[in-house]
Parts: C-alpha cells; structure tokens; sequence
C-alpha cells in the first residue's frame, strides 16, 4: 500500500483532473510543483506521518503473520 500513497496525495493536493497528467503533462506538473511548494508545515507533517503509519502497518502486519496471528 504505500507505493499507492504518493498517488493519493498527488490527487488529494492538486486541484486539476488526473486525466490531464496525460494530455497535458507539462502544465499538470508545473502545476503539482507550485502545489507542493505551497504546501504549509502541518500540511506536510500530516501527509508524512500517513506515509509512515503505511510504512509501519505493513511492519505489523508481517510480524504479526510470523507469529502465527491469524485475523480470520
């Protein structure tokens, strides 16, 4: 999953169709770039700490499965 959250955060930040990264790249990603600058300090620390919490589920999740956990 945490290969699928840049994506997520791409379509959450910018305010264009998805669409138009593919007919329009270079204005989509002139306009992603002045987004992500424009992001504030808590934006960042908000989408960041998402990033992680994906990261360190997955570490759950494994070492749960080794241990023999078994959700169903």
């Amino acid at each position: 999953m945490s290969f699928i959250y840049p994506f997520i955060v791409i379509m959450i930040i910018d305010n264009i169709s998805t669409w138009s990264y593919f007919t329009n790249t270079g204005e989509a990603m002139a306009t992603l770039s002045s987004e992500v600058t424009s992001l504030a300090v808590m934006d960042i620390v908000i989408l960041g700490s998402g990033f992680i919490g994906t990261i360190v589920s997955g570490w759950v999740i494994k070492f749960l499965r080794k241990s023999g956990y078994q959700m169903f």
